[in-house]
């Protein structure tokens, strides 16, 4: 019995000794089990929290620094002829023959047309006869005052009076003797009007009359259009950011339609000076010697100029220039804190822009410029 007891016992306290350790591990199995309910919880709001919490990026630069210019630039030009005419009547009268056509090369002073006016050719000889009554009068005059000259040396013979007389007399009819003469070199001028030459030698390319045709200096159209394309002269439109660059050996290579892939080689040879207000552009003429006239007048030229710059000169990526409506600037970044610093733009070369302003080589920019980074700002830099 009392074995029984004791084994009874021994067991009971054996149960309650399990019983208390599994009471003791209830617990912690239950704080095991909140944490790893709670940790992905911890977790994401964490990360909502870095999420919630503001980047500070860094903001890239450069280091500004001059660059030497050399580009190609492609313009569009026109080939002008290097001299032309339009021939037209001083004198109204009919077409009496016409000794060119279109295409026909004239050489200077040769005859191109010559007109008939009869009523030039009536006051000609009117006015030289005219000539001839005033000589002859004049010539009279002259004898007449010559003797009477010789008469007076016989003292008491001839009046001081009647000398006088005689001397008015005979310079009136030497004026009015000049002034005919002056009158029929008028006419004759006029005369040599009738018979047109050509200014210089060149090229007829327009003809818009016949014989028989009423010419005049009113006339609408002139009678022939004369040009000399010997040298042609290419001139082009340069745009006032290209007008301080110099281009390669003055020289300029140029395509036109009518020779696809061949080009064509002009010199420089003046400047305008001044830029047209119309479309802020000057314009630079280049002469061509078209000797085997293979190029025409009025021609359209795509002409490519290799611009190099006398001295380097400020260039930046396009995205640092930041253009609003009441400026345009880059920003710079001095003594850690940013400015805004007004600049002019100048040539652009593929992404890259020329400017000009009170900026220096060496200053900190902005890569990519707007204008949401306010003056004074802080940034954390990277230089690019």
């Amino acid at each position: 019995m009392m074995l029984n007891h004791q084994i009874d016992g021994y067991n009971y306290k054996k149960h309650n000794s399990k019983r208390c350790i599994h009471m003791r591990t209830i617990p912690i199995i239950m704080i095991f089990t909140l944490g790893v309910l709670l940790l992905p919880a911890c977790k994401k709001e964490a990360e909502k929290e870095q999420e919630e919490k503001p980047k500070q990026d860094s903001t890239a630069v450069f280091i500004l620094k001059k660059e030497s210019f050399d580009k190609q630039v492609s313009f569009p030009g026109e080939l002008l002829p290097l001299e032309r005419a339009e021939v037209t009547a001083k004198i109204a009268g009919y077409v009496r023959s016409i000794k060119v056509d279109i295409g026909d090369r004239v050489q200077k002073g040769q005859v191109l047309v010559t007109i008939d006016a009869p009523e030039m050719i009536t006051n000609y000889a009117q006015v030289n006869a005219d000539l001839q009554s005033a000589k002859s009068k004049f010539q009279g005059s002259q004898d007449a005052y010559k003797r009477i000259v010789q008469a007076a040396r016989v003292e008491g013979t001839v009046s001081q009076g009647e000398i006088e007389r005689f001397k008015t007399q005979m310079l009136a009819d030497s004026a009015a003797y000049v002034s005919v003469k002056s009158k029929l070199n008028a006419a004759g001028q006029l005369n040599d009007y009738l018979t047109i030459r050509a200014p210089y030698s060149g090229i007829v390319i327009q003809r818009n009359v016949d014989p028989g045709t009423l010419v005049g200096s009113g006339n609408a159209k002139p009678m022939l259009v004369i040009e000399n394309n010997s040298t042609l002269r290419l001139r082009l439109p340069i745009p006032e950011a290209y007008t301080a660059a110099n281009p390669e050996n003055a020289l300029v290579s140029f395509s036109v339609d009518a020779y696809p892939g061949r080009l064509f080689e002009a010199k420089l040879s003046r400047k305008s000076g001044a830029l047209d207000l119309a479309n802020r552009t000057e314009t630079w003429e280049f002469l061509y010697p078209n000797k085997s006239n293979q190029l025409k007048s009025g021609m359209f030229a795509n002409a490519n100029i290799k611009f190099t710059r006398p001295a380097p000169t400020f260039f930046v990526p396009a995205s640092a220039v930041v253009t609003n409506l009441e400026r345009r600037f880059v920003i710079r970044v001095k003594d850690g804190k940013t400015q805004w610093v007004d600049v002019r733009n100048g040539i652009s070369v593929n992404d890259r822009t020329e400017i000009f302003g009170d900026i220096m080589e060496g200053d900190t920019l902005i890569s990519r410029g707007t204008d949401e980074i306010k003056e004074g700002a802080v940034l954390t830099m990277k230089i690019k």
